[in-house]
């Protein structure tokens, strides 16, 4: 074979899958019913993505004696509504497919709890194209962030070490390969988490970044759609002995 086949990690919500109102309805049940305020929407949108425990503390401003019970109320919110009201971005379901046909591992990394993120995709019937899926612990009020993201703010906790989960993953099947992984994300942390562990990230528009979130977080380039997201990163694999994405020049709005 000329080339190395360059493996794909993604992020999930914002990335392959819009929770369309499933996430930031059940954080408003969950706060609600807790008695405490709902942030607006705009806030509400950018708790997308992060570990769900620092941005009901950060961004909602839950105290920590009621953090584990307003997790529990919209985890039962979620999984009894929430699931049902995601669906896949335009394109996605193609994408992984045509790369499962070529041969291109994929892999999911989200700070999702991993039993969680694997219901979803199920219940998208796509989990089965994946090498590996990779999320956070079950307890999502846990804290204290493990030594690959110790010292870095940028990267809410979990998020280096989940992407390190799917990168040994995917070294155990092809260590070459795996080596010149690329992850895809929509979010800072997808691109903090995958410089974390040496990895050039692509960021996608359709997600849940505010305005110059994913430019001024590093990402090698920004796409907007499947069709370019395919291409940047067949070019990349067609490109012998790159190894990263910011030695590859492409328009992101093809």
């Amino acid at each position: 074979m000329t080339h190395t086949t360059v493996p794909v990690i993604f992020d999930l919500d914002g990335t392959l899958v819009d929770p369309a109102g499933g996430i930031t309805d059940g954080i408003a049940a969950a706060l609600t019913e807790l008695g405490l305020p709902v942030p607006a929407k705009s806030l509400l949108d950018a708790m997308i993505g992060p570990k769900l425990s620092h941005s009901l503390t950060e961004v909602a401003g839950v105290p920590a004696d009621q953090l584990e019970d307003a997790i529990r109320i919209y985890r039962a919110h979620y999984k009894s509504t929430g699931i049902a009201q995601s669906r896949l971005y335009p394109g996605i379901r193609t994408l992984l497919e045509d790369f499962v046909a070529a041969g291109r591992p994929i892999a999911v990394a989200t700070q999702k709890p991993e039993g969680l993120a694997r219901t979803v995709l199920a219940h998208h019937g796509i989990a089965g194209l994946f090498h590996s899926i990779r999320g956070s612990a079950a307890d999502e009020a846990a804290t204290g962030a493990g030594p690959a993201s110790a010292g870095e703010g940028s990267v809410p906790e979990g998020k280096a070490e989940i992407v390190a989960a799917a990168l040994s993953d995917l070294a155990a099947a092809d260590p070459a390969a795996a080596r010149r992984a690329v992850m895809v994300g929509d979010r800072a942390q997808d691109v903090a988490g995958a410089s974390a562990n040496g990895l050039d990230c692509i960021g996608v528009g359709w997600g849940f970044a505010p305005d110059g979130e994913l430019h001024e977080a590093g990402a090698v380039e920004i796409v907007h759609n499947t069709t370019a997201l395919h291409a940047t990163i067949t070019r990349l694999s067609e490109r012998p002995g790159t190894t990263a994405l910011n030695e590859v020049h492409t328009d992101g709005n093809v």
